[in-house]
């Protein structure tokens, strides 16, 4: 993808705490997708802030030192962007209204994640909304 436009991407917490928590885990390739930098992944203020909060679940059991780790692992990576704009369409569930969002205000061209109430508001939005497993094969497929 290094000579056609990369795509500017929104990734739900339900699709970056696996790939970053479980290394043999079925998205740990996202990993590898962020480190290329096959794509733009985006995050605002209120993303990171939930991507903090579930990486200090205690099923976890992630010390301190190793969740700040994973979250410099991702972020590094990553562009962030001032949310400025609301989506003109709206979440059932409020807490995922910020992914939604930032898609809007950083020009997104696909929010991934495994979130059925997201996953429902596809084709409604600018934007794409589709699973992590769709967003692999567009870059398997060459897209």
């Amino acid at each position: 993808m290094t000579d056609r436009k990369r795509l500017r991407v929104v990734f739900d917490t339900n699709a970056v705490i696996p790939a970053l928590v479980f290394a043999g885990a079925r998205l740990a390739w996202l990993r590898e997708h962020w480190r290329e930098r096959r794509s733009i992944s985006l995050v605002s203020h209120a993303t990171v802030a939930e991507l903090k909060w579930v990486l200090g679940y205690r099923k976890f059991r992630l010390n301190a030192e190793y969740q700040l780790e994973l979250l410099s692992d991702y972020l590094s990576y990553c562009e962030t962007i001032e949310v400025t704009e609301t989506c003109p369409v709206l979440c059932r569930d409020a807490k995922d209204q910020p992914f939604l969002d930032l898609a809007q205000s950083g020009k997104a061209d696909v929010l991934v994640t495994g979130d059925t109430d997201l996953l429902t508001l596809a084709g409604q939005t600018a934007f794409v909304i589709e699973t992590p497993e769709a967003f692999r094969q567009r870059f398997s497929s060459g897209e």
